[in-house]
Order: structure tokens, then sequence, then C-alpha cells
């Protein structure tokens, strides 16, 4: 990965930082439809390979450096549609059955239920009726939601609960949306018992490789490393110590404000030196 590809991606987690430093509970700024939209996107143009910002961006016609590009592209990770490793992104195993028109109404409900926030409200209201808007918003803030994001993050749950086949019964109840299984399906992902305001680690950052149950923030940052041998800048080395040491600030306890600054230093010796 060269170092702009990965200056754009630190600006983007750091972004990402910034918008939900109260929030304590993953929950994506688009719809499904949104995320599904990326899916189909890849699929259109690589099938079941890989693609980069560059490509994506220009099949989807937005900039690679723009707001709505990354937000559309979290998006796209958190509903579990798809999975970005090295800078690459590729269909997840959801999103390969989102795309396919006899398996779409399963996978859009099990997408839906992989964001932290709606499968807490689906488990909270399951089976009763849900609240007027004004109190559903007080229960999102009681679930982890920042008070100046509720009103995004509700309107973005109803659209994607719609989208999801949640509202088939009335949009005052979630009702699980029937469907046939089959052996090959990735069962729905539990919900969470002992992290409840955690997103779940590999399931929405894609990836690979056991690396513990972490916060998606930090596995996002440490996927998002080039790969070995590759050139990477001390500018940009610096610009993700630091988008890390933000992150370790919000989600660790402890004293933070830690500030990353550039030393010149003799060159460490390689391993194969």
């Amino acid at each position: 990965m060269s170092g702009e590809n990965v200056a754009s991606v630190t600006d983007a987690i750091q972004d990402e930082v910034e918008s939900r430093q109260r929030s304590t509970i993953g929950f994506p700024y688009n719809n499904m439809g949104d995320a599904i939209e990326v899916a189909q996107a890849i699929h259109s143009h690589v099938g079941t390979g890989d693609c980069d910002d560059a490509q994506l961006s220009a099949w989807m016609d937005l900039s690679p450096k723009s707001s709505g590009y990354r937000t559309q592209i979290s998006a796209a990770r958190m509903f579990g549609v798809i999975e970005t490793s090295g800078g690459k992104h590729k269909l997840s195993p959801l999103g390969r059955m989102i795309i396919d028109p006899q398996r779409e109404r399963e996978a859009r409900c099990k997408s839906f239920l992989m964001v932290p926030l709606y499968n807490a409200i689906f488990e909270k209201y399951k089976g009763g009726v849900l609240p007027p808007s004004a109190a559903l918003e007080r229960d999102i803030v009681g679930l982890g939601v920042a008070e100046k994001q509720t009103g995004r993050a509700r309107q973005v749950f109803e659209r994607s609960a719609e989208q999801g086949g949640f509202f088939e019964n009335g949009r005052n109840r979630l009702v699980m949306p029937g469907f046939a299984a089959r052996e090959d399906s990735p069962p729905p992902p539990p919900p969470p018992e002992d992290q409840p305001n955690r997103d779940r680690g590999k399931g929405n950052n894609g990836g690979g490789g056991d690396i513990g149950d972490h916060d998606p923030l930090i596995l996002g940052l440490f996927r998002k490393l080039p790969e070995p041998e590759s050139d990477w800048s001390a500018k940009d080395r610096l610009k993700w110590l630091q988008t890390a040491a933000n992150i370790f600030d919000l989600v660790y306890k402890g004293e933070g404000g830690i500030v990353v600054s550039a030393a010149r230093a003799e060159r460490s010796p390689r391993h194969d030196e």
C-alpha cells in the first residue's frame, strides 16, 4: 500500500474516532441499502475478487477522499457485506448472499442483526411494540448512542429495518422475517453478553486472523497497516501512530492525551541483516 493510501485510511479512521467519541455502541450513518450498493458495485466489476478505493469509488461515482464514500464503506463493513484488508475490499460470505436474488431475503435479515445497535434494539423489543420516536431515541441513548446522534441513528435504524424486512408486520414492531434456512448459511450473530456496547471484532471489519475481541476501531487501524517491504513515509507513520494514540484515549480508561512527534533516530537493524 502506498503512503498516500495509508494516509487516506488513517484520516478516515480519525474522522470516525471524532464522530463517535461519545457513543459506546456501533451503528452506521448510512442505511442497509447504501451498504448493499457497495456490495453490488464490487460484484458487478470483480465478482469475488478484490478492489482498491480508487476503483470502488469510481464505480460508485464518488471521490475516494470524500466523507460520503468513507461513511458508505464503513456502513458496508458494519452490515457485514464487505471485508477490507491491506487496502483492498471484497465481498464477505454475507455479501455474496445478499447479491443473490434467491438468498437476498435471508442475507438482509442477518445483515441487519450484524449492527450492534440494531441487534440490541431487536433483543429489547422482539415480541413487543416499539415506542414512539421520542421514546425510542431515549432508549437509543441508554444503549450507548450520543445524544447529538440519536436522531440520525434512529432514522437510519428505521430505514434499515424496513430494508431488512423487519417492518413487514407494521412499523411499530420488529418481527424476524421468515425464510428457508440453508445449511451453508452463516448463522445470525449472537447478541454480545459480556460486552454489550462493543462492536463485534471480525464480523464488522473483515480481514482475518485471530487477534481477539477488540474494539473495531483498533481492529480497523491494525488491519490498515501497509504490507511488509512496502514504502511508508515517516510522515504517514507519524499520522498512523497519532491516530492509534487517539483511539487508545477513546477506548481505554486511565491517563491519556499522548502526543506523538517525529525525531531523528538511527534506523533499527532489519531482521535479515
